[in-house]
């Protein structure tokens, strides 16, 4: 989540979401439909945890928009341009191309809004530490480089609604695949963490029978995952996914469980900034997203850019 582990998405992703192959399924419905829900303490007799053999999962696309509130298409006659402003170098979110130009994920989807806004779209790609100032100060209309809604944010800009969020997940050693965690599964099992982290506070509050082992940084979490030492590790999914998939992990581990989303402790999601009272832009960002979403286009554009899914 650099530079704020409030403004954006985990920046410990960065080197490994690059150069992956494509293939998923899309899930469609509300946010966290079918994602595990947060969990609950455990009843007063212990389950056994069930144990299946290592499978492939079923990879998905996140869908946040939900067919039975169709947004109403809102007045666009306003609109003859929107001046995107996003990062420059977190891919495969925000790139430069090879052509020098903007590219990426949130540069794909930009474009995708205007095409169905039927408006001229420029992106510029600056530091992140100074988007909100140059949307404030009016260089730019709209800020899509992966920026976390939070309440420190919302006193300066206004957000569209979320286009992803950064679930939280397990991952185990391939020869201890859960298809389902609760907190009752996790008893006297040792899992790891990044200390002074929400995954941490998440683990605290709803998983007490697990033994934590709390680690300075991802790379000695999964580290310990790989050796042995520990049965599970909790973490960011999207760097989780890259992980799993890329070479660091020597092919050794996989995700136990689904997705947990609970936005008091990992975040409301990922938005689109507009100045403040902006809402002509940001209800025409809206109904272009979901119809951008309810044609297809946004499960291409995915998976374009991920191979393994962090839902």
């Amino acid at each position: 989540m650099a530079p704020s582990q409030q403004a954006k998405s985990s920046k410990s992703a960065r080197s490994l979401l690059t150069g992956l192959a494509v293939g998923a399924c899309l899930l469609t419905g509300l946010p966290g439909a079918e994602a595990q829900a947060p969990a609950k303490r455990p009843p007063a007799t212990p389950q056994a945890a069930p144990q299946v053999a290592p499978q492939a999962a079923p990879q998905a696309v996140p869908g946040f928009w939900d067919p039975r509130r169709r947004p109403e298409r809102p007045d666009l006659s306003r609109l003859t341009v929107i001046r995107f402003l996003t990062e420059t170098d977190y891919p495969p979110f925000n790139f430069t191309g090879a052509d020098g130009n903007p590219a990426g994920f949130n540069v794909d989807f930009a474009r995708a809004l205007c095409e169905e806004i039927k408006v001229t779209c420029t992106v510029q790609m600056r530091r992140f530490e100074t988007l909100v100032d140059a949307l404030t100060s009016n260089r730019g209309d709209a800020i899509i480089a992966s920026m976390a809604v939070s309440p420190q944010l919302r006193a300066r800009v206004d957000f569209t609604d979320p286009y992803y969020r950064v679930p939280a997940r397990f991952a185990s050693r391939k020869d201890a695949v859960m298809p389902e965690i609760r907190p009752e599964y996790l008893e006297g099992k040792k899992v790891g963490v990044i200390a002074g982290s929400a995954h941490e506070a998440y683990l605290k509050a709803m998983f007490t029978d697990a033994e934590l082992h709390a680690y300075p940084s991802d790379d000695a979490m999964r580290a310990a995952l790989r050796r042995g030492e520990v049965d599970f590790i909790f973490g960011d999914a999207i760097s989780l996914a890259f992980w799993i998939n890329g070479t660091d992990s020597g092919d050794c581990c996989a995700f136990s469980g689904g997705p947990f989303v609970e936005s008091r402790f990992f975040g409301e999601g990922i938005g689109i900034a507009v100045r403040k009272g902006n809402d002509v832009l940001r209800q025409a960002l809206n109904w272009a997203m979901f119809r951008v979403w309810e044609k297809g286009r946004y499960t291409d554009l995915w998976l374009r850019y991920f191979s393994v899914s962090p839902f």
